[in-house]
């Protein structure tokens, strides 16, 4: 059975906003929590971008609701190391309820610290390596590492939880996946796309969950729904390794600059339409998916809730 999540939006929303919105997901419904770990929002109209692991460790505090992050590029802007041990406190926090999602991530967030933006065959070696490092540190056993990317000496890690987090790797094409599949404890990929979940089980991923998201605006005026999801968000409309490689919000707004709002209209579901909602949220279901995060754009989020509360979230389970 799938379970339905929420996505927190760091790059969108204040702390306070965000620690609102996850009290009013368990409310409403949603069985889970997704958060983003960014640097930098997408672009400045977003405006915010809050310490990922803060956020945790306050959530851990106001919600009963797993958390996973969606996703942490554990490589380049900390040391795997680093991250070991925000991940191991973070579960520790939620009393073994945070997953870690991981990915090769991207130069929006990665840059800030100097060094040159790895090819995408790189990203993915720094990952591998990085997810070793990872594993062996969050046993609580010392650790000492000499890799081609990464070295830890004499490492250990002492608060950590009875059970090491699920390690759920992202990408988003059949190379990626199949290192998911190699080096991880599940799979996240955004798009409802099944032919690549059946890729990633096929090589050898199994049975391990798969977990994708998706952003939508609820609002009871669809034309206006759909300016602020051009207002806010037009990067979702921009094609293939521009998410991965433009380094800077200001980079983004000049490519977000071709977005026009007929392609938002056609690309995120906008508007108050529970059929729409239903439909976009059971793809992912329907392509095989354990696990989906729905994500509200805007400032509507207490009648995006109300709706999804009364109406979207029990169509989605009486679906199964």
């Amino acid at each position: 059975m799938t379970t339905y999540g929420y996505f927190l939006s760091c790059e969108e929303f204040t702390p306070a906003e965000l620690l609102d919105q996850a009290r009013s997901a368990e409310q409403a419904g949603f069985e889970a929590l997704a958060i983003s770990d960014h640097f930098h929002p997408w672009n400045d109209e977003q405006g915010q971008s809050p310490f990922v692991w803060s956020m945790i460790g306050a959530l851990s505090q106001v919600t009963s609701l797993p958390v996973t992050t969606l996703v942490t590029c554990p490589t380049v802007r900390m040391h795997p190391a680093i991250n070991a041990q925000a991940a191991a406190t973070a579960s520790v926090l939620t009393g073994g309820r945070f997953r870690f999602g991981l990915g090769s991530g991207e130069a929006l967030n990665e840059h800030v610290v100097g060094g040159a933006w790895p090819e995408a065959a790189e990203r993915m070696e720094l990952l591998d390596e990085a997810v070793q490092v990872i594993r062996r540190l969050l046993t609580g056993e010392r650790v000492t590492h000499r890799g081609p990317h990464f070295t830890v000496q004499n490492a250990r890690l002492y608060t950590v939880p009875d059970e090491p987090p699920p390690l759920h790797i992202s990408g988003f094409g059949p190379q990626a996946a199949a290192l998911a599949a190699r080096i991880g404890d599940g799979f996240v990929t955004m798009a409802p796309d099944a032919a690549l979940v059946e890729q990633f089980r096929k090589a050898g991923g199994g049975a391990k969950p798969v977990l994708g998201g998706l952003k939508v605006c609820w609002d009871a005026d669809r034309d206006r729904a759909v300016r602020t999801v051009h207002r806010l968000w037009p990067n979702e409309a921009l094609p293939g390794e521009l998410a991965q490689i433009l380094p800077t919000p200001e980079h983004f707004e000049q490519a977000s600059s071709l977005v026009t709002e007929d392609m938002i209209a056609d690309s995120v579901v906008c508007g108050d339409d529970v059929d729409a909602h239903v439909d976009a949220v059971g793809a992912y279901a329907r392509a095989g998916f354990d696990e989906v995060y729905v994500n509200q754009i805007g400032p509507g989020q207490t009648e995006f809730f109300d709706a999804y509360r009364a109406e979207v979230l029990p169509r989605l389970r009486d679906a199964v």
